[in-house]
């Protein structure tokens, strides 16, 4: 087995060039891979593309490289709590592939797992299907590209002919995703809602960094813990678990009697 340890988020991300596609783990603020895309951040790249749930908030997550205008194209779900996403969106600065959560997600898991395209009913008679959503902005708010007609096709589901509309994988030149646990060989566990969009986002690079609070040796973890297996991971990066963890809203009540 090959050690797959790196020295540091920088030396793990330096082959990332300008133009490159990313595939980036998180949901909201949870599980976002900091270490790796601050490293990315302070080298430089720019022109990115990049996909993931939404992109952190103006400050924190994919947020920074938004910020320094280093993504070209975001492929989302979910514009969220950053209003730097929405303007640069709106005034022509950033192309936006909006893709509903649940095919985002299985677009991801049909890249890692070889499948070339698949049939969803999700979209079927919307602009998903039919096409014409904004991907890219004008300055003058006018659209200057929509999205493509996909193809839609009829199938007997249980009896009753249903249509499904077609759906390409997505594979990226790198992932980044954060775990709780790794080993050596790059098998990962995650803990509870970081468990998201990573183990897809780790499946959809053809280079996988993961960035892990704790790195033990080979054999150390449960086979049955694993959640993703290491056949999928090529450089891991130990952080630590003192890493800042924020959270995107707090919502707190009084306690009874107090």
């Amino acid at each position: 087995m090959i050690d797959k340890q790196w020295a540091s988020a920088a030396e793990a991300v330096a082959d990332i060039l300008d133009g490159a596609s990313l595939a980036v783990g998180g949901f909201g603020l949870s599980g976002n891979p900091m270490a790796l895309i601050e490293a990315l951040h302070a080298q430089g790249t720019a022109d990115l593309s990049v996909i993931s749930n939404n992109c952190g908030v103006d400050d924190w997550g994919l947020g920074i490289l938004l910020r320094s205008r280093r993504i070209r194209k975001m492929t989302s779900s979910y514009v969220g709590e950053n209003k730097e996403f929405e303007r640069q969106f709106l005034e022509g600065d950033l192309e936006l592939e909006l893709t509903p959560q649940g095919t985002l997600a299985e677009k991801l898991r049909a890249g890692g797992a070889g499948i070339a395209a698949f049939f969803t009913q999700t979209g079927v008679g919307t602009q998903v299907a039919e096409g014409g959503l904004p991907r890219r902005h004008n300055p003058d708010g006018t659209v200057a590209v929509a999205s493509p007609r996909k193809e839609v096709r009829s199938f007997e589901v249980r009896g009753e002919q249903r249509e499904f509309v077609l759906e390409e994988a997505i594979t990226a030149d790198f992932a980044l995703v954060h775990a709780a646990v790794g080993d050596r060989h790059g098998n990962l566990i995650f803990n509870k809602a970081a468990r998201n969009f990573n183990p897809l986002a780790a499946m959809a690079g053809r280079v996988c960094i993961a960035q892990v609070e704790e790195l033990v040796e080979p054999g150390e973890l449960d086979p049955d813990r694993v959640h993703l297996p290491g056949i999928y991971v090529h450089r891991i990066v130990e952080v630590g678990r003192d890493i800042e963890k924020r959270i995107e809203r707090r919502t707190v009540r009084a306690t009874e009697g107090a």
